[in-house]
């Protein structure tokens, strides 16, 4: 079983090193002035965690990818307690993964 930050660390590797996070709707790169339109980005990749005891441990990875190559992740909850604006700004942001 694979854990958040071990997903994060892979991803990193593989040049997803950026902090992203949603403001408004646009999505923001942390300690930049970089921000992109969900036509801008591509979901590269997803995984979703679950706590093995408390279901308050849900959360989704989205690894994104932005015209002009910036790379990073944004994670948010999942179910119940995802927040609305990044789950209204991931839908529609297209979804193209490739193999891991």
């Amino acid at each position: 079983m694979e854990t958040m930050t071990a997903a994060i660390d892979a991803l990193a590797r593989r040049g997803f090193t950026e902090n992203l996070s949603v403001v408004g709707n646009r999505l923001h790169v942390a300690g930049s002035r970089a921000t992109f339109q969900p036509t801008d980005l591509v979901i590269r990749e997803h995984r979703r965690f679950e706590g093995v005891s408390d279901p308050d441990d849900m959360a989704i990875l989205y690894a994104i990818e932005a015209k002009g190559g910036v790379r990073g992740t944004l994670v948010d909850a999942y179910g119940v307690y995802s927040d609305p604006l990044i789950s209204a700004f991931v839908r529609a942001v297209p979804l193209e993964e490739k193999d891991r």
